[in-house]
């Protein structure tokens, strides 16, 4: 398993250090990749200027995604929310330091979608809104509502 992964992510995915819920968030958002199943929730708590005082997440998914979650909610807390919303997929894939194939890039941005989602409906991030990372939570809840449907 180790050389499918690396070192970085099997430690993230065993040992994660924000997996878990916030006492009372002032923001979470939800999403799911259709194409696999993974599903990641996230939830911040802000400082009263608007930086991430926390961040933790929780989840039904892959281990490159879990990881992937770790370190990006790391990477965040302590930061203002414009800044955090300046990460971008290249820096989480410097943090895994794994070869991670194309098929399985949206396993390391699900959660980056997922933290936008999330400070797009506060005051700092609300200009986030108007990007399609922010609004793609409602294309997996679509298709969940139509598999659901099925039934």
């Amino acid at each position: 398993m180790s050389r499918l992964y690396g070192d970085v992510i099997l430690e993230r995915f065993k040992h994660p250090r924000y997996f878990g819920e916030l006492d009372v968030p002032d923001a979470v958002h939800e999403d799911v990749n259709p194409l696999c199943g993974d599903r990641i929730r996230v939830e911040l708590r802000l400082d009263p200027g608007g930086g991430v005082e926390a961040m933790r997440y929780r989840g039904d998914a892959c281990a490159i995604s879990l990881a992937s979650a770790d370190l990006l909610a790391e990477m965040v807390e302590g930061r203002p929310a414009r800044e955090a919303l300046r990460l971008d997929r290249q820096t989480l894939l410097a943090a895994l330091q794994a070869d991670i194939r194309p098929s399985r890039l949206r396993c390391v941005t699900l959660p980056l979608d997922v933290l936008r989602g999330a400070l797009a409906s506060t005051p700092e991030g609300s200009d986030v809104a108007q990007r399609p990372q922010a609004v793609e939570g409602s294309a997996g809840r679509r298709r969940r509502d139509q598999m659901d449907n099925r039934s």
